[in-house]
């Protein structure tokens, strides 16, 4: 695996980049030589922060770490990627989907040393979906205190999605056909 380390905010000094390198070169393991991860370091005041996006095939493996020493950053976004990979192996196992290039073959094939949680789906709803504004959807969202609603879109009649984000902001997904 290749790693593509950037800073915002910060210097990047040999010890954080060797770190960087120690730390992920952990995740070798699971991934082919090619693959490319994106890690950007950055500190917002006292917040130092690590962000590391690995595209794979079909999707992203992704993580966020924010804590007040960025060393600590790095071994928490190293764990939190390495827990993502097994629940995305037994995934693949599950979907008989071993055929991902991204993956070598050994990652895959390798049996659980722990018990990775599987997808179960609890409960399930059913509701009315009336055409409204996304901005109408974000208020219902509020009053329904949650961080996401679906709707259907009065202007383009497509079913989207409002969710919260960061700093009192929203966000809206629309389909891309």
């Amino acid at each position: 695996m290749r790693l593509k380390i950037t800073g915002r905010n910060i210097e990047l000094t040999e010890g954080l980049k060797a770190a960087v390198e120690e730390r992920l070169s952990r995740l070798d393991k699971y991934f082919n030589d090619d693959t490319i991860a994106n890690v950007t370091m950055s500190v917002e005041k006292e917040r130092q922060k690590i962000e590391v996006t690995i595209p794979i095939n079909g999707g992203v493996i992704r993580s966020e770490q924010v804590s007040s020493d960025m060393y600590v950053s790095i071994d928490l976004v190293e764990e939190t990627i390495e827990r993502q990979l097994k629940k995305h192996r037994q995934k693949l196992i599950t979907k008989q989907q071993a055929a991902d290039s991204d993956f070598k073959q050994a990652f895959l094939d390798a049996e659980d040393e722990e018990d990775v949680e599987q997808i179960k789906i609890v409960r399930s709803k059913k509701f009315d979906m009336k055409p409204m504004y996304a901005e109408d959807a974000c208020i219902q969202m509020d009053l329904l205190g949650h961080d996401f609603f679906v709707f259907r879109n009065a202007e383009t009649d497509e079913i989207n999605v409002v969710y919260k984000r960061r700093g009192n902001t929203y966000g809206l997904i629309e389909p891309d056909f």
